[in-house]
């Protein structure tokens, strides 16, 4: 597959990476991710209010822009770069396109109005002990008479803490089905969760018989596993998006160190053995970066209609395999080149390699997207 950016693609990406640079700054960073709410309200303000990234995926007939998958894709690059903070992957890239695959168009076009308005959203998916799997949903809808409830719990919930919304994953007899619950509805409580990448929040999310109607539904039990499963694969290649970001920032930041570390009377990087390592490093993220955008365009295609899930789902996980080793071993060779202090809190580095770390088994580490890839390929099926 022959890819280039258009015009239009490249200023997105020109713009993105300009802003980032400008405002996600190492301070920036440092200084929000100690905060409780873990990210700048300021900062989410301008994404939302000047740049309208929240807008790309969003039809133009609701007020977005109407862009593609690959739009998204090179805006997220630069942000995962940045390592920027913000609740940007778990609203759009989880929650809103769980409602935008959904059937009821009316909730679907109130809940996009509010996300164009700067509002937030988590999807709840993961089971009591995180697991990403369908099979391991813990939230559970019970019907007595004409009463239905959700009870369970969710954990590693990105961004839960401080989501305005709630797209809801929950099991019924006949399926699986999702619902659209404001965050501060009754019978739902969220607990900040510790995590290695301190640059992104995760939480538990609690539902003690949080009462749910038709209102609240997004699709029948019917529909609900096909969609959850789709969000998640674009998810998934969202997610190799920031870690191809995050692995070009790690190998930009080793070069300029070693370009300034003198040892023996000359700079470091004249050295063939660490100019090896940094070739190495930049063939995998070259590589991960090719396999990135041709995983866009199959998103756009499949989002169209136009593609089949097995030549999607070839792609996805052929993306974010590649994504996830790259970064790592990005990060992790950063380390060495850095030194002993590469591992310290007073070098950057070491946060890449947290959130590569912290990254690799989100949605499925490497083995399991070789094995999802094999099954594919053998024709067995999923």
């Amino acid at each position: 597959m022959q890819f280039s950016f258009t015009e239009e693609q490249q200023l997105i990406r020109d713009t993105a990476a300009q802003f980032v640079d400008e405002t996600v700054t190492s301070e920036h960073v440092r200084r929000v991710m100690q905060t409780e709410l873990g990210y700048c309200p300021e900062f989410w303000e301008r994404v939302t209010g000047e740049l309208y990234w929240q807008a790309l995926p969003i039809e133009e007939d609701l007020g977005g822009m109407g862009l593609g998958f690959v739009e998204l894709v090179a805006t997220l690059e630069q942000m995962g770069r940045r390592l920027t903070c913000s609740p940007y992957f778990a609203t759009i890239c989880l929650a809103l396109y769980a409602v935008k695959l959904a059937s009821n168009p009316h909730l679907s076009a109130q809940f996009q109005t509010a996300i164009l308005e700067g509002q937030t959203a988590a999807l709840i998916h993961t089971g009591a002990d995180g697991g990403f799997h369908l099979d391991t949903v813990d939230c559970l809808v019970t019907t007595t008479e004409d009463q239905s409830r959700i009870n369970g719990t969710a954990s590693h919930v990105l961004n839960g803490n401080s989501a305005d919304w709630l797209v809801v994953c929950a099991k019924e007899l006949s399926g699986m089905s999702l619902f659209l619950l404001p965050a501060s509805t009754d019978g739902i409580s969220i607990q900040v969760q510790p995590s290695m990448d301190q640059t992104r929040r995760l939480a538990e999310v609690t539902f003690d018989n949080v009462a749910v109607s038709d209102e609240h539904r997004l699709c029948s039990s019917v529909e609900g596993e096909k969609i959850l499963e789709n969000v998640l694969d674009l998810a998934r290649i969202a997610a190799a998006a920031e870690m191809v970001g995050g692995a070009q920032q790690a190998l930009d930041m080793s070069v300029e160190y070693i370009k300034e570390r003198v040892q023996f009377g000359r700079a470091i990087a004249s050295f063939q053995a660490v100019k090896h390592k940094c070739a190495d490093v930049m063939l995998k993220v070259e590589s991960a970066r090719s396999a990135l955008y041709w995983a866009a365009c199959m998103a756009d295609e499949l989002l169209a209609g136009r593609c089949e899930k097995d030549a999607f789902i070839e792609a996805v996980s052929t993306a974010n395999c590649y994504a996830s080793e790259a970064f790592f071993f990005a990060a992790g060779t950063g380390i060495q080149l850095h030194g002993g202090v590469g591992i310290t809190s007073e070098y950057d580095i070491q946060l890449y390699f947290k959130r590569a770390r912290a990254m690799e088994s989100y949605l499925g580490n490497p083995a399991w997207q070789r094995e999802r890839m094999a099954t594919i390929l053998l024709g067995s099926g999923l």
